[in-house]
């Protein structure tokens, strides 16, 4: 398994193409002992929260009853089911989920705040390389939901800048009433001549989580592999929720870069892979709360509700939580010898070598077509099929 003008207060320290500290509003070069000081004190003024969901619910209750969130996704309703889940949990708050590619959102968060018009209060993307750099221009709000401290170091922000919600994967999928005992173990099986036109891919060159897992696969594999694996007639299209979803179907045998739900619902007939030895890709989707966020009680409802450990065991992917168990048959993801949770971080930060190999990929695989499937949301959209307002 989509308000109101308001001048932000770290506008006068955000540049427009950058969000960069500017000394104007006293971050600027020269001895800065004294800000590193203040920084410092600030950081370890952030203590983890310790009031109930009850007592928060109460605040956000007063707060309006309100929240919007920009969440990475590739169709409008994905996140129906989380949202579903916060607001029978409370019932008096309506969330405004507003779902997109995660390199859209980023663009517009950017735009937003270097215009002064910010929109979501919370913001969950797999655009990792983004938090720092916002944490760094000030963008951000430093918070530490319950259960902090049980959230896996590499999945959260020392200082409470963010903290990830879940754990994904974009992986290998199979149906198993179509591929029976037949299942590939591994992309390398998918070279297989008896997987021809039965698989079905995100574009790699599309998403950079997939783009990610191409690589793994090259760099394990050779060009060849990918040259192999393109001539297997594969249907390619933009979003991991469509290989998903026409694998479950029967439309297709295999999917690659799909979304990958770990935890079965009745029915299911799509196992996700998990290579004994080959690499595969995952990543703590992080998520936080925006300075400027014009309802920040509700903002922290929210992330708490995500860390406690009720959501975490029952959400359909990996917790970030050590003190949670994963679903049966797997182990938590940082378990794994042959994930690569730093390394695609790593890769998420290096945007040069990130676009050499996208464009060295589009060679074998063609340029991404189709419209995304959110479709065109525009600059500031305030509601899930919003245009540019």
């Amino acid at each position: 398994m989509a308000p109101s003008r308001r001048t932000s207060s770290i506008g006068c320290s955000l540049a427009a193409a950058g969000l960069t500290l500017v000394t104007a509003c006293g971050g600027g070069s020269g001895d800065d002992s004294k800000g590193k000081s203040t920084k410092n004190a600030a950081a370890a003024s952030v203590r983890e929260e310790t009031r109930s969901l009850d007592q928060l619910y109460k605040d956000a209750r007063a707060e309006g009853g309100t929240l919007t969130v920009y969440a990475g996704g590739d169709v409008a309703t994905q996140q129906d089911e989380n949202k579903a889940a916060f607001e029978k949990a409370f019932p008096r708050i309506k969330v405004n989920m507003i779902v997109d590619y995660s390199k859209f959102h980023d663009a517009r968060i950017d735009h937003q705040l270097a215009t002064n018009t910010l929109v979501p209060d919370v913001v969950q993307l797999q655009t990792v390389q983004d938090f720092p750099r916002w944490k760094k221009a000030g963008a951000l709000m430093p918070y530490k939901p319950a259960g902090f401290g049980k959230v896996h170091d590499g999945f959260k922000d020392p200082d409470g800048a963010w903290t990830s919600i879940f754990a994904d994967s974009f992986g290998l999928i199979y149906n198993k009433d179509r591929t029976g005992s037949a299942a590939p173990a591994s992309a390398k099986d998918l070279l297989d001549p008896k997987w021809k036109g039965k698989i079905i891919s995100t574009y790699p060159n599309d998403d950079d989580a997939v783009l990610f897992l191409y690589k793994k696969m090259v760099d394990t594999y050779g060009w060849d592999w990918l040259k192999r694996f393109a001539a297997q007639d594969v249907k390619w299209v933009r979003g991991a929720q469509a290989p998903y979803d026409e694998v479950e179907s029967g439309k297709k045998q295999v999917a690659l870069g799909a979304e990958t739900p770990i935890a079965l619902f009745p029915g299911q007939k799509s196992r996700f892979v998990v290579p004994e030895k080959e690499p595969f890709m995952s990543w703590a989707q992080r998520a936080a709360i925006l300075k400027d966020a014009k309802h920040p009680a509700t903002a922290k409802l929210y992330l708490n509700w995500w860390l406690s450990k009720k959501t975490q065991q029952n959400h359909y992917m990996w917790t970030v939580r050590e003190d949670v168990q994963p679903h049966k048959g797997f182990k938590h993801v940082w378990e794994y010898p042959n994930t690569s949770l730093d390394g695609y971080v790593r890769f998420m930060t290096d945007r040069a070598a990130a676009e050499r190999f996208r464009t060295q990929l589009t060679q074998y695989v063609g340029e991404p077509k189709g419209k995304p499937s959110p479709g065109w949301l525009g600059v500031r959209p305030t509601h899930r099929v919003a245009k540019d307002a």
